[in-house]
Formats: structure tokens, C-alpha cells, sequence
């Protein structure tokens, strides 16, 4: 598994890519294109863009791990 480029929630940027939630969950854009592809995670589309904002995506990560930080 890939390390994590981020050491908390403040060095987030304010959208995230997939390239970004790679890095942050760290695993590879593939598997980071499939979680963004998951229903229940908080993707905006602006056009074929997909990004997902930093409190949502702060949520979603506290969500899945049972807690918050």
C-alpha cells in the first residue's frame, strides 16, 4: 500500500482530484476512480471532471472508519 501524502484534515486542498484522493487514502488512481465511482461517496461532476470537496470528502473518511479524527 501506498503512504498517505497528508498528515491531517487542514492539508487538504479545498476540492480534491482523483489523483488527490489517491494520495490522501493511499492506494492508486484506479482504485481511487472506483471509490470516486461508488454511490455513496460525495463526488460533484463539473463536466467530465469528477472532484469532491474537502468537507464531504472529511466526512465520508469519518464515516467509514466508525468516528470522527
Amino acid at each position: 500500500m501506498k503512504s498517505s501524502i497528508c498528515k491531517n484534515y487542514d492539508d487538504l486542498p479545498l476540492f480534491l482530484n482523483a489523483k488527490a484522493v489517491a494520495q490522501v487514502l493511499g492506494v492508486s488512481i484506479s482504485t481511487a476512480y472506483e471509490v470516486m465511482h461508488d454511490s455513496d461517496f460525495p463526488v460533484l461532476r463539473v463536466g467530465s471532471r469528477m472532484v469532491v470537496p474537502k468537507e464531504k470528502f472529511i466526512r465520508w473518511a469519518e464515516e467509514q472508519s466508525g468516528g470522527a479524527e
